[in-house]
């Protein structure tokens, strides 16, 4: 596939290094050719350094005939630009772009195709947002991730000392739960991923990925780890738009705070939001967290603009007592340098924004794809299509199935049925299938067992 990446910043690196690696044509354009210069030395791939929304610029990236623009600069504008002359002047089929701005999407008809022509709309804020909601949802949770419209759910989970499961064998998970059914999708020990097999023991430590109908998630995570008490008191540093649009979420049903430190900012908030407490300051005050009872507060979320900030408030939070610590990191290579520690999760912005500009990317009828672990697996969710004699899974079990080295099946999701993968199910046409894969590397393998011979038409 012929792929314009617009950007050459953390998002739009990120998803070049993901798609250089898997065969694909890639040109990435930027105005800074430091940027640029960095990517073509470590990736196999093209660059053009102009401004991403002139024609001379798309025309050089090769838009005539690429099948794929994808708009991430740091500006709305240009990106939405871009796309209005990808399709104006070089008819290029799918176009994607990166718009923040709220204004912007609350608009109604402003994208279409007789608008601003943009085909997939991904505002990384609003991903980002999602995420922790699902986090503060999860106490003790480090990823949740849904599928199906959020009938299943994929958790990782550390396990801890004294967890009922540590020492056991995974075997042993059904025996001990023999109301709920769940599957453990892959295991991460001391950073390295086991594919579990009934007799793999859990160790404390291990960082657990299980995948269960929603109902049934709390229950698989008190078996795991000691179970936390669900948050009521949320304590956010930062009101830019994520913490704005986190407050906004969580305000009905959580006592909330947010702490800014910009006065003109403070007004807007307090005008806006109609339930959360706002405070002028700074997160890295310690006489404000004290006053603000930091102690009593369950969950502090340091989500600013600035990495230095996030990572010292949250510190500062947790030796104040805060019981969780939550930290959002823009630079990923610092993500697994502080998760762990007095930081209890550190977040990706740009991670969690992959996922949904992978999900157009994927050939074969990919519906959903999660980044996991920074990247170094992904969870997938497919859907059947054909039969028996068109396509390579519909009409077999899951045992026939000839999946690729270090990718299993999870589960299956048939309507509102979500069915834990065993050997004996069959795949039928328009069952949404989980994959956790491991080895990416194999994915142009899983791609193609989704995709439907010529025989079904």
């Amino acid at each position: 596939m012929k792929i314009i990446i617009l950007g050459a910043g953390q998002v739009g690196g990120t998803l070049a290094e993901h798609l250089a690696h898997e065969d694909n044509d890639i040109t990435v354009v930027d105005v800074d050719g430091v940027r640029l210069r960095d990517l073509s030395t470590r990736l196999d791939l093209r660059t053009v350094q102009g401004v991403c929304s002139y024609p001379v610029t798309l025309k050089e990236a090769g838009a005539e005939d690429a099948d794929m623009l994808i708009a991430v600069t740091n500006s709305d504008e240009v990106n939405m630009m871009a796309c209005q002359v990808a399709h104006t002047l070089f008819s290029t089929p799918t176009k994607i772009a990166r718009v923040r701005a709220t204004q912007y999407l609350t608009s109604k008809g402003l994208f279409s195709q007789d608008a601003i022509p943009i085909d997939v709309l991904i505002s990384p804020e609003q991903v980002v947002t999602n995420h922790i909601r699902r986090l503060i949802e999860y106490p003790g949770a480090l990823q949740v991730l849904d599928f199906a419209n959020g009938l299943a759910q994929l958790v990782a989970v550390k396990a801890y000392y004294g967890g009922p499961l540590v020492g056991q064998e995974l075997a042993f998970l059904r025996r001990h739960m023999p109301n709920v059914d769940t599957r453990v999708a892959a295991i991460y020990r001391r950073n390295r991923p086991i594919m579990p097999r009934g007799n793999t023991v859990i160790e404390a430590d291990d960082e657990v990925f299980f995948i269960a109908a929603r109902k049934d998630i709390r229950t698989v995570m008190g078996e795991l780890r000691r179970v936390d008490r669900g948050f009521r008191r949320v304590m956010i540093g930062g009101g830019g738009n994520i913490g704005e649009r986190l407050a906004e979420t969580l305000e009905q049903d959580y006592q909330v705070k947010i702490i800014e430190q910009s006065l003109e900012r403070c007004t807007q908030l307090s005008e806006h939001l109609k339930r959360t407490v706002v405070l002028h300051g700074s997160a890295t005050s310690k006489r404000l967290l004290l006053e603000e009872n930091i102690e009593e507060c369950d969950i502090f979320c340091a989500l600013t603009n600035d990495d230095e900030v996030n990572v010292m408030s949250s510190m500062l939070a947790k030796r104040l007592g805060a019981k969780k610590v939550l930290t959002l990191i823009n630079n990923p290579a610092y993500v697994d340098l502080v998760q762990g520690g007095e930081i209890d999760i550190a977040i990706s912005p740009q991670q969690a924004t992959i996922g949904g500009l992978l999900t157009h990317v994927r050939r074969g009828d990919i519906v959903n794809v999660h980044s996991l672990r920074r990247g170094a697996a992904e969870a997938i969710e497919a859907i059947a299509h054909g039969d028996s004699r068109s396509s390579r899974v519909v009409g077999r079990t899951i045992g026939e199935v000839k999946l690729p080295e270090g990718v299993s099946i999870g589960a299956i999701v048939r309507g509102r049925d979500v069915m834990i993968a065993h050997r004996d199910i069959t795949i039928q046409t328009d069952d949404h299938v989980i994959l956790f894969v491991v080895d990416k590397r194999r994915l142009k393998e899983v791609e193609r067992l989704f995709q439907v011979g010529l025989s079904f038409f």
